[in-house]
């Protein structure tokens, strides 16, 4: 049994990424969120690479004075991360939510990344 809400994600992350995997095809959405930040990338599995990322410390977004780990960052992150892939030709995504439940931020940036072009 966990002993507390870090120990529980990882082992939730755990059994998620034994599912999910990124094919040449269909990318992997990975998500990550901290206290103050919000970071997304697209991995190649196969090859061991980031293909795509953004972040709330990316310059488009490093300029607002706001607190940068809110629901309302995680939308433009997820729009930002989307404009990107579709410029590098990604369209079908699986989405890896690292554990995480699907509510709050993660729920705002997947919705945000769906309304701007991607697929999963």
């Amino acid at each position: 049994m966990a002993k507390d809400k870090k120990e529980s994600r990882e082992k939730r992350h755990k059994s998620i990424r034994k599912k999910v995997f990124g094919v040449p095809e269909r990318l992997r959405l990975s998500v990550y969120r901290s206290l103050n930040h919000i970071y997304a990338q697209i991995i190649d599995d196969f090859k061991g690479q980031t293909v795509v990322s953004a972040s709330s410390l990316d310059k488009e977004l490093k300029d607002r004075k706001s607190h940068k780990g809110n629901v309302q960052t995680a939308k433009q992150i997820g729009e930002l991360l989307a404009r990107k892939a579709l410029g590098k030709g990604i369209k079908k995504v699986v989405f890896d939510r690292g554990g995480y439940l699907y509510h709050g931020r993660i729920k705002a940036l997947a919705e945000a990344a769906r309304e701007a072009g991607l697929e999963f």
